[in-house]
């Protein structure tokens, strides 16, 4: 075999790795030593995602596109596996009730954001296709909750279908643009509203100490795979969420394959099989939920007595594929694409912008009066970002997690994958014709009412 670089099969995905982490770490530097990039709130991961997409756009750097939308689509799974995998800790009941109800109402936050992202969205396509820009894709409006809602991972998936499967020209660039859009919204809102706090003395003296770099998290839970074991924890921890996507592969075929044994089901597979590929991170989390369930009876009947999965390395893994993730999909956006998007992109963004601030605040007081602002930070944070978008503004406020506002957004992402599951058929319903596009609107719209009705009723007190 030959070993030199002449065998770009051997070299050229280890060069691009090695690329991206330069970057990455270039990245790192910048934010820590340029102060306005520090106070900015942006994570390192987005500053590194502009300074590689200017790097390849200048021609100083070439990166392989395809290699890039690659590791936007896998590590989005391999991230949300490794953090369905981890074990929860045992807390007393009375706790455990207050973070689980709290929990269940920041899942059906979350999805009425997407919901009324969406119903923005598609209201402003709507609009432009009727007025100044005839040739608008409408469906493209469900790329808002996809990319501020769901992050870059997903609005790279979608966009990709509706470019590859319904004709939508530049749809994975204006989805990657509007996710892009969605970090820098939560940087600017973000800050916007902390200084409005920062003005009324309502943070903190920690937070204004600036010790918001201090982090406390256990690295071993009992019974774990002991240090002089044979096998280093790491590789388990990789084997395990690894393990889980080659079997997330496997259902996801295995779906797509039955699909496709009925010639009545054709019209089903064309809606489905690009929903089931796209949304792969679901099934693998889903997975993982079950088989983290499983250890947990096995332990309980005394088959097992390890516990092999590892929540603090599992948080490095997510965090690894989350950072990866961001980067890779800035740098794979392409601007020439969005040449003819200009407008419903910076509208897009914008409305959506301020829509999500505004009712992240009116709901923020209502569904967590004990601690609005930590719970606001963190939910704009994370619906206009990713989850750790959410906890970077989260630490402004409560940088020891002294609220359950962390956690919420652990047990809300959860509640979250059952509840919403309806928005994921509306992606894919919303571009079969004009009728499905309408009723995809109003069955958006009437779940989020239901959602926010459930949200906002008061229980009766208990006899």
């Amino acid at each position: 075999m030959d070993f030199s670089a002449a065998n770009q099969g051997l070299w050229q995905g280890i060069l691009q790795f090695g690329m991206i982490s330069l970057i990455l770490l270039v990245g790192n530097v910048l934010r820590r030593k340029i102060p306005w990039l520090r106070k900015a709130l942006l994570p390192t991961s987005v500053i590194a995602g502009f300074l590689g997409l200017s790097l390849i756009q200048s021609g100083l750097i070439t990166i392989n596109r395809s290699f890039l939308d690659g590791i936007t689509y896998h590590t989005i799974a391999i991230g949300f596996i490794a953090l369905s995998l981890r074990m929860p800790r045992m807390k007393d009941a009375r706790l455990a009730e207050v973070e689980s109800s709290a929990g269940t109402k920041t899942g059906m936050l979350i999805v009425s954001n997407y919901l009324i992202q969406g119903v923005l969205g598609l209201l402003i396509m709507i609009f432009l296709a009727a007025t100044f820009l005839p040739d608008t894709f409408r469906a493209a409006g469900l790329l808002l909750p996809m990319g501020y809602g769901q992050g870059p991972g997903q609005a790279n998936n979608i966009g990709s279908i509706y470019e590859r499967t319904y004709g939508f020209v530049g749809g994975q660039a204006f989805g990657l643009a509007i996710a892009t859009a969605g970090f820098l919204w939560a940087a600017i809102g973000g800050i916007f509203y902390i200084n409005i706090l920062a003005r009324k003395n309502k943070l903190s003296a920690q937070t204004r100490a600036g010790l918001t770099d201090m982090t406390f998290e256990s690295t071993e839970d009992p019974d774990e795979v002991p240090l002089t074991e044979a096998i280093d924890r790491l590789t388990i921890q990789i084997a395990l969420v690894l393990s889980i996507y080659l079997l997330t592969y496997l259902v996801s075929t295995g779906i797509d394959q039955l699909l496709s044994l009925s010639p009545s089901l054709a019209g089903a597979r064309k809606t489905i099989s690009p929903l089931i590929w796209g949304f792969n991170f679901l099934i693998g989390s889903s997975l993982a939920l079950g088989i983290r369930g499983l250890f947990q009876k096995l332990r309980q009947t005394g088959w097992m007595t390890r516990q092999y999965p590892n929540s603090y390395l599992l948080n490095r893994i997510s965090g690894l594929a989350f950072d990866l993730m961001i980067t890779a999909s800035i740098m794979s956006i392409k601007i020439d694409d969005l040449q003819a998007l200009w407008v419903p992109f910076i509208i897009m963004s914008t409305l959506g912008g301020f829509l999500t601030l505004y009712y992240n605040i009116f709901m923020a007081k209502r569904i967590y009066p004990e601690y609005p602002m930590a719970g606001l930070l963190s939910m704009y944070g994370m619906m206009t970002g990713t989850v750790s978008t959410g906890i970077l503004l989260l630490r402004e406020v409560d940088p020891m997690f002294k609220t359950p506002a962390a956690n919420n957004l652990v047990i809300g992402s959860s509640v979250a994958i059952l509840l919403g599951f309806p928005v994921l058929l509306m992606v894919g319903l919303a571009p079969q014709s004009p009728a499905m596009l309408y009723l995809t609107l109003f069955l958006a719209a009437a779940y989020a009412v239901v959602l926010n009705i459930l949200m906002l009723r008061k229980k009766k007190p208990k006899k």
